[in-house]
């Protein structure tokens, strides 16, 4: 044995052995770790606040008007205290209490409106991919024509005619427009899997088609479908929010999109209440963030030559 057998790894080993730790589950990479973390952050913040935090504060009227948030002032020289720690808006509702109710809501409409989506989605574009022909046609039309209708005009002119609607209905109505795309994804994916050996084999087996499609093919796409439905949580979300914000969607249920429209609503930005509008706005930039560093993360599992040492 050597003296050399005892120094300490150099940096080349030590970089080659992380590389080597890192492959070996790229699941667990710090892109989505993180993203995982600000979402699980919000739907704690939902599931935790209720139970330390006083939920009747949302209600009109539960505290004091315009109070800004602990440390700082408003135009009337009034300052924040703990009893409001993020200051109330102009109806004299606890902005913790929004936020603590309505970031889980907005969530959730996302959230389930994609789950919807991309259901269909797998469904379709399976059926299109595998079965081809004049399945193939009517699926692979359907949804070049429904990608090319705006949404938001759709749900804006339907929401006016119907009036408040509740959570699970918007997601509904979001739902019948995020299924294109998982749709034309997935039925390039299995188009490109159809022939591959293990397909045939199953094929010769006798094994039926709806075993081949979710029981020997879906398995492979897994990083592709998570992919694809943070993607429809994304949209979902930019949606239900562009709604909210135009004073569609729910009326008597608190979600951010809404609270941004009331701020506006009510001249929040003259009066330099930024608060009002400010807090809920950050809240949606960090789920938009923790969506995005997911996506990146998935880019990394399906795609090797993604994968960077951090």
């Amino acid at each position: 044995m050597t003296s050399q057998d005892h120094l300490p790894p150099t940096r080349a080993e030590k970089r080659q052995a992380k590389r080597i730790k890192r492959f070996d589950n790229p699941w667990m990479n710090p892109k989505l770790i993180w993203g995982a973390a600000l979402l699980l952050g919000i739907i704690a913040m939902g599931i935790i606040g209720r139970f330390v935090w006083d939920p009747d504060l949302v209600f009109t009227g539960s505290s004091m008007l315009r109070l800004p948030p602990v440390g700082f002032e408003n135009l009337r020289g009034q300052a924040g205290s703990m009893a409001n720690p993020l200051g109330t808006d102009g109806g004299g509702r606890d902005v913790l209490a929004l936020i603590i109710i309505g970031a889980p809501n907005t969530l959730f409409v996302g959230l389930l409106a994609s789950l919807i989506g991309m259901s269909i989605g797998i469904f379709l574009g399976f059926s299109a991919g595998f079965l081809g022909g004049r399945t193939d046609d009517i699926i692979r039309v359907s949804a070049d024509v429904m990608i090319t209708i705006p949404p938001l005009l759709i749900l804006v002119v339907f929401q006016s005619a119907f009036g408040d609607v509740s959570l699970t209905m918007m997601a509904l109505l979001i739902a019948g427009f995020v299924w294109q795309s998982p749709t034309r994804l997935i039925r390039a994916q299995v188009l490109s899997m159809k022939q591959s050996g293990y397909v045939q084999m199953a094929q010769l087996s006798g094994a039926s088609t709806s075993h081949i499609m979710f029981r020997e093919m879906m398995p492979n796409l897994v990083p592709y479908l998570f992919g694809s439905f943070i993607a429809s949580v994304t949209t979902s979300i930019v949606t239900a929010v562009g709604l909210e914000v135009l004073g569609l969607g729910p009326q008597r249920i608190p979600t951010l999109g809404r609270t941004i429209y009331e701020a506006i609503n009510a001249g929040a930005l003259i009066q330099n209440l930024w608060w009002w509008w400010g807090i809920p706005t950050l809240l949606l930039a960090i789920i938009f963030i923790g969506l995005l560093l997911i996506n990146l993360g998935l880019d990394e599992v399906s795609n090797p030559r993604l994968r960077r040492l951090s």
